[in-house]
């Protein structure tokens, strides 16, 4: 059994959601928590498929377990459904495990969380406990795991007092002292270019999108927060397909969950830019699918970006 109390965000995928539900069972978690959002009123099959969810929460908490539900009535959207339920979560726990209904933990994910949780409660420096590794076979460090600005989260952990920072409006982006501390993060041209249209567009009512991580990245940014990111990937998303509200076309990111042999820290507390850059390049300026400028876009359409990636992704020193 864990302690942490484990928030689950579902919607109306039933088969994912039960399948994530029986390792959340097999871990046993003293606390659950769970968000969801209600159904689409422009999509038929929602009312049936949210009732469905939320009969195999029902269903499948059989252990001692305090159940705690937040259930929206109707459809709040991707973003405002996702911030409001971390809102009331962290207002009733100081920290927790986050799943969404698509992200399957493999057997480490709860020990590592719990582990870096515990020790790291105190270093305001680490906002975000990462569980995914988008590196390939590239063995980043010899310890469980090192650290990075990226905050991915496909399954992750935080505290109430990292999350009570988050910048729902991205006010930061606007303020010119926080815009030059992210600023000093890019490595590179292209990732500059491509983060300032994401982040400008957060802002644009016609290209604002529906999203709430980014955001989340702007905060742990904003205030030089850094996440941890594990030696090997520890959270299969099984979520890649028609029904997917964002990762309908990402199936180069279905990566198994692996094994950590061990859980080790790190001597020090300082990201790794290389990894950085390799996640930079492969996760995002190669997946684009908002507009580079046309330099850029024309380097990676070209296929130069992908001679080198210390090459062409280097610091802004060299």
């Amino acid at each position: 059994m864990i302690e942490t109390p484990v928030v689950f965000i579902v919607f109306n995928r039933p088969t994912p959601t039960r399948r994530v539900l029986e390792r959340i069972r097999q871990e046993r978690p003293s606390k659950l928590f769970v968000v969801c959002d209600g159904p689409r009123s422009h999509v038929p099959t929602d009312a049936e498929r949210v009732a469905e969810v939320r009969a195999i929460i029902e269903q499948g908490v059989d252990w001692p377990c305090e159940l705690l539900k937040n259930y929206a009535d109707v459809n709040m959207g991707c973003r405002a459904r996702v911030v409001s339920g971390l809102n009331w979560a962290f207002s009733l726990a100081e920290q927790a495990i986050i799943l969404e209904d698509d992200c399957l933990p493999g057997p480490s994910f709860f020990t590592y969380c719990e582990a870096l949780l515990d020790h790291y409660r105190d270093t305001p420096e680490v906002m975000h406990i990462g569980a995914n590794n988008f590196q390939g076979w590239r063995l980043r460090t010899t310890r469980s795991h090192f650290f990075s600005k990226y905050n991915h989260v496909w399954g992750w952990a935080t505290w109430r007092r990292a999350w009570e920072l988050f910048d729902a409006d991205a006010d930061c982006w606007k303020n010119p002292e926080q815009r030059a501390r992210i600023e000093r993060l890019f490595d590179s041209p292209a990732e500059r270019d491509f983060w300032t249209r994401h982040f400008d567009a957060l802002h644009d009512p016609v290209t604002r999108r529906n999203v709430w991580d980014y955001y989340w990245t702007l905060t742990c940014w904003s205030h030089g927060g850094l996440a941890t990111y594990p030696a090997v990937n520890l959270v299969e998303n099984i979520g890649f397909g028609e029904d997917a509200t964002h990762t309908a076309g990402a199936s180069a990111f279905h990566i198994p969950a692996r094994c950590l042999a061990k859980i080790s820290f790190p001597q020090k507390i300082v990201r790794n830019v290389a990894a950085d850059r390799y996640t930079c390049l492969n996760n995002y300026l190669m997946q684009a699918t908002f507009p580079l400028s046309a330099w850029h876009q024309a380097r990676i359409t070209a296929g130069s970006v992908k001679k080198s990636v210390l090459g062409w992704i280097r610091p802004k020193s060299a």
